[in-house]
């Protein structure tokens, strides 16, 4: 019979560590959290200190019988949750839920799901982390106070379904705003000149970039300052002003924290933050490998730490020695804080053996469990590795009073590069010198290329972008980027086309009312302070109810002001031009989750309904009918003709009725002025701002 229960989170694990642990000890799963805040209401005892009312949650009563069974029959009982906030917590539930008793309880928490990694944690037990319970404590209740409060709210004055969260809200109007600048962007032309040099005894020609002058660095803005610079150079005689070599060194990458890893992940793999979250569950937990058994591959998969264990930078080390060479092992121990609270004792996520290479577990893991291990792997062990070596020549070449410069790199030595290339800027480089080039060297110019270019709008946010920007920010935590992301997706409030995040109609609404009512709640500074002040319950420095009682009646007081602002400019439906071709009545705009659309007001009579097309006031450039609002499959707005699909005409931005003076083409909105969709005619007038309000 067993004398030790260990209860781990999650089924996946039971397996692996009861083969660790043998007959003595019994091991069961949680399945996750046991207890919970009521579905059904707010749940936090607001008049009486902010107690948070627990119960258990729907289907988990059975599995909490059979484990009250295991507990009556086992002489101590280790609690085995994930190493993190949320694990902590499941502890502390399933301690009061089992009504445990301290001297025959006690935590034990490990990073890896290995043999020495489960042994060493039973010889370490400890007491539960009340602090850390608390911070994920706090984290819900204030997750639950602004979800419960702010979103009925949103359900019965603005008819949509709709929904706020403390974290998504503000992720939401990180891509709105995004999108506003996109929106304003203005492009601004400029040119480039490059001269392609012959040097005798050479095939190959050498590239320079015009420079500048001898004022120093130039942009040229326009044709007109190029064709000057050409007529400046013709006949002119190009010399080698000057050569400079040096050695150019290339870091080592860190190895994979949570948010990195949903980066590269989503960057080479084009795998989303949710589907690199399960993968890594699955190589943490376990994989069933041919003579092994079930094993854990890597390390625990929530962390923002950098931190290696010595021994498992120890063994990565002896390995890079051993197939590498002495050489390629780095001489310094990588790590990074960034100046700010890493949370948790956590390591970075790594593999649990080095040597267990990708190509061995090909045969035991699925396609895309591969592609991440072997991703995880590389990095890892990369980050053991010396740095990359260039040796670099940077080449003046002055004519008149232009200059010209070139700049080559040849890689000497690869160091970590020859298990891991960080990004591409290297394939770039296409001046590999053919030979050694000094201030003597004739050269002599065979012709100029030169382009136009204009300048590019920020980028949408993509998944990856994100969750670095919630990063820098100091925007949620390692849990928290995926669900969030997948939330404000899943609610259509921002439509992912091709690795992109754009906003759509209903995410535009909901982030103005949030922008309008509940401006705290969206304001960047204030959710990261947010994180700061969770991180602070964690240290023990900051009592949790003190967080939330001064959370709680700014955010009570914002809900009361709102339902009365919000009541002013209640939405009736709007009564159209359209006829129902069933009944014949006047078709009115409603409010459904995906945005308007037209529904014939005899319901439930008359069930007619349809697409609403939003005219903006605008004859289409190409066939002259009327501009309609309408939206990709995915809910992203756009501006299109009526007749669609006969005419084909589309703008991201608003077209003007108002044509460009230069070219005649049709101009667009941008922010506060009009611009000619013809980015070579480049066009731009700013509009009458109290004209322009006065026809809206």
């Amino acid at each position: 019979m067993a004398k030790y229960l260990v209860i781990v989170e999650s089924p996946a694990k039971v397996k692996t560590i009861k083969k660790f642990l043998g007959s003595n000890y019994d091991v069961a799963a949680s399945g996750g959290h046991v207890r919970d805040l009521p579905k059904s209401q707010l749940g936090i005892d607001i008049e009486h200190d902010y107690e948070p009312k627990y119960i258990t949650i729907r289907g988990k009563g059975e599995l909490l019988a059979d484990l009250r069974k295991k507990v009556k029959k086992a002489d101590k009982i280790f609690l085995a949750t994930d190493p993190d906030r949320e694990g902590e917590a499941i502890s502390w539930h399933l301690s009061k839920a089992l009504k445990l008793e301290d001297n025959r309880m006690a935590r034990i928490s490990f990073n890896e799901i290995t043999k020495n990694a489960v042994k060493a944690s039973l010889k370490e037990p400890r007491d539960i982390d009340m602090n850390l319970v608390n911070a994920q404590q706090t984290r819900r209740i204030l997750d639950r106070m602004v979800g419960y409060r702010i979103s009925p709210l949103l359900w019965a004055k603005v008819k949509r379904g709709l929904s706020a969260g403390r974290v998504q809200s503000v992720a939401l109007r990180i891509i709105a705003d995004r999108e506003e600048e996109i929106d304003a962007f203005i492009p601004e032309e400029y040119w480039t000149l490059d001269a392609n040099f012959g040097i005798p005894g050479e095939k190959k020609v050498l590239v320079a970039k015009f420079y500048g002058d001898k004022d120093g660095k130039r942009t040229i803005r326009n044709e007109e300052e190029l064709n000057q610079i050409l007529k400046d150079l013709e006949g002119a005689d190009y010399q080698v002003a000057d050569v400079k070599t040096g050695e150019r060194i290339k870091k080592p990458p860190l190895p994979f924290t949570t948010s990195t890893l949903q980066q590269e992940a989503s960057k080479l793999l084009n795998f989303s933050t949710q589907k690199t979250m399960r993968l890594a569950q699955q190589l943490y937990e376990g994989i069933e490998i041919a003579g092994n058994g079930t094993v854990g591959v890597i390390s625990y998969l929530r962390t923002d730490s950098t931190r290696i264990s010595d021994e498992a930078d120890a063994n990565a080390r002896a390995y890079v020695e051993e197939v590498y060479g002495k050489d390629y092992v780095t001489t310094a121990q990588a790590s990074s804080s960034k100046g700010k609270k890493i949370q948790d004792a956590h390591e970075a996520i790594r593999p649990t053996d080095i040597t267990r290479l990708p190509a061995m577990l090909k045969e035991s893991l699925s396609r895309d469990q591969f592609r991440l291990y072997q991703l995880i792997w590389k990095r890892f062990t990369a980050s053991r590795m010396s740095p990359a070596r260039y040796e670099t020549t940077s080449i003046k070449i002055d004519a008149r009073d232009y200059r010209f410069t070139v700049a080559a790199s040849r890689l000497a030595f690869d160091g970590f590069m020859s298990v891991y290339e960080i990004d591409d800027e290297e394939k770039q480089q296409n001046n590999v010198l053919a030979r050694q080039i000094t201030t003597d060297t004739q050269i002599h110019l065979n012709e100029f290329d030169q382009k136009q270019h204009f300048t590019q709008p920020p980028a949408h946010y993509t998944e990856a972008t994100l969750v670095k920007t919630l990063e820098e920010l100091g925007i949620g935590r390692p849990s928290t980027y995926a669900p969030t992301i997948t939330t404000i997706i899943a609610r259509r409030y921002v439509a992912k086309e091709n690795k992109n995040l754009y906003l759509t109609e209903l995410g535009d609404v909901v982030n103005s009312i949030m922008k309008q009512s509940f401006p705290s709640i969206v304001d960047v500074n204030f959710t990261a302070n947010m994180e700061g002040l969770l991180d602070c319950v964690e240290e023990g420095t900051v009592n949790w109810k003190t967080v939330v009682s001064n959370f709680y009646p700014d955010l009570r007081d914002a809900v009361e002001k709102a339902e009365k602002e919000l009541e002013q400019v209640k939405i009736e439906d709007e009564v159209t031009d359209v006829i129902c071709e069933e009944c014949g009545r006047n078709m009115v705009i409603k409010y459904g989750p995906h945005g308007r659309f037209l529904a014939c007001p005899g319901f439930p009579d008359c069930r007619n309904t349809k697409p609403y097309l939003e005219k903006v006031g605008v004859t289409c450039p190409k066939c002259g009918k009327e501009i309609v609002l309408r939206k990709t499959k995915k809910g992203r707005r756009y501006y299109g003709c009526e007749d669609n699909p006969e005419c084909d005409f589309m703008s991201w931005q608003k077209p003007s009725q108002e044509k460009c003076p230069e070219c005649g083409g049709y101009m667009v909105e941008k922010g506060s002025k009009l611009v000619c969709a013809n980015e070579h005619c480049g066009y731009v007038k700013v509009i009458n701002k109290e004209k322009k309000e006065k026809t809206s």
